[in-house]
């Protein structure tokens, strides 16, 4: 039987519910995500879109139905202990907040290019602002101070009003001649396209947390995010149609891809604007990847995942400070690989969405595992899980990453374990 109340105490509607579950996806690689796509596959990157967009449909059904039968905020690794034990949920866990700091560091790069962009300075610029940019994240976080959902709201809408201004103001300079060649890297591209674009479309798990803030999370949920889906799908898709129909060629080279937009359609001026706008978004994204992945990695700490030191703050109302730190010089040491290197944000991007598929591959693996014989989740996520494997194929080298992640994981677990053995016999002989 569903394990929830049908008449839930939760206050969320379906309106309030698609625009969180919108605001949980739809992030900062909308603004230059576009651009890294088409240097790898072109035009056909469209292609690539498109593919997430329809991959999105199972994926996110998987876990609204999920989140409609097993009703807890622990999300994803709640539904892997529930299906598969201790172990595994560790490593979904661990993939997680560790995706964070290469994920962080990516969103910080992409908030600094805007600004050079705007201001000029090249790589110094935009290493020097990514790092502004965690630093000032990091005290706030560090000091308690947490931004208000209605802030989150109004940075969310700001996103939205910029991608609208930036595709309908540019869309008169589009031009089909720029979708030719379609594919001048192959065909075989749009795969690889694809596996970066997972970054994108990281946050359908999200909404699984918030299943118990729902009204009538069997009937509500689905409906959310079945409306959050089509809206994600037609921004995404929007953008990305008009950076490639509008800069052409010159948008693989571009590193703030709707600053060039705004400025077809409204002239140089409006750099600065979109400079603003997008180092707003940045620290808003930013903000929720430090806060959330801080409170988790407390969570581990507290419950054996991760050695005791991260635990302290994992209870309501403290500041996880140890954990906080930990993820914080983690995407200052993945930044200053990315500087010194010159590879760019690519590697970092690759690496986090790799450790994003694979929670997905396990959250849906649970899917199939938990939900009834038959039922429309359990059909959704056999078709996600097919597709979430495909990724992780083409994922490539970079699933050495995940992999390591997954490696420490189990072997955390197996320590744990032995300690907590150890204890028991000296506890027994005690007594």
């Amino acid at each position: 039987m569903p394990q929830h109340n049908p008449s839930s105490a939760g206050r969320l509607t379906v309106a309030q519910g698609t625009a969180l579950s919108v605001g949980a996806v739809l992030g900062t690689g909308v603004i230059a995500l576009p651009a890294l796509a088409a240097d790898i596959a072109g035009p056909a990157s469209l292609l690539a879109w498109i593919a997430l967009v329809v991959l999105s449909v199972p994926l996110a059904a998987a876990f609204a139905a999920l989140g409609a039968r097993h009703a807890d905020a622990g999300g994803v690794s709640t539904y892997a202990r529930l299906a598969f034990g201790e172990r595994t949920a560790t490593v979904a866990g661990w993939c997680f907040y560790l995706a964070i700091p290469p994920g962080a560091t990516v969103a910080a790069l992409f908030g600094g290019s805007y600004f050079s962009a705007a201001l000029g300075g090249g790589t110094a610029t935009t290493v020097g602002t990514a790092v502004a940019l965690m630093a000032t994240v990091t005290v706030v976080n560090a000091t308690g101070v947490r931004l208000t959902g209605r802030l989150q709201v109004i940075l969310f809408a700001l996103l939205l009003t910029l991608l609208t201004v930036a595709v309908l103001f540019s869309l008169p300079h589009a031009t089909t001649a720029n979708l030719r060649p379609f594919a001048p890297h192959g065909w075989s591209a749009i795969g690889p396209a694809a596996a970066l674009l997972v970054f994108c479309f990281a946050g359908w798990e999200a909404v699984a947390h918030l299943a118990g803030e729902f009204r009538r999370p069997d009937r509500d949920l689905p409906r959310a995010t079945a409306a959050a889906v089509v809206i994600v799908g037609i921004v995404y898709l929007a953008a990305a149609f008009a950076v490639i129909t509008v800069l052409g060629p010159s948008a693989a080279r571009s590193g703030a891809p709707l600053g060039d937009l705004m400025a077809k359609g409204l002239g140089d001026g409006a750099r600065p604007l979109a400079a603003v706008a997008a180092l707003l978004l940045t620290f808003g994204t930013m903000n929720a990847y430090y806060a959330g992945a801080a409170k988790l990695g407390a969570a581990l700490g507290r419950d054996g995942a991760l050695p005791r030191w991260f635990a302290r703050g994992s209870t309501a109302g403290e500041t996880p400070r140890r954990s906080l730190f930990f993820v914080s010089a983690l995407a200052l040491l993945t930044l200053l690989a990315v500087g010194t290197s010159g590879t760019g944000a690519q590697p970092a991007v690759m690496l986090s969405a790799a450790s994003f598929s694979v929670v997905y591959a396990i959250g849906v693996a649970a899917a199939i595992r938990l939900l009834p014989r038959d039922s429309w989740g359990r059909r959704s996520a056999w078709s996600a899980l097919t597709a979430v494997l495909a990724l992780l194929a083409l994922s490539g080298s970079y699933l050495v990453w995940p992999l390591l992640v997954s490696c420490a994981a189990l072997l955390s677990v197996r320590v744990t374990r032995r300690r907590r053995t150890k204890s028991d016999m000296t506890l027994v002989t005690a007594t």
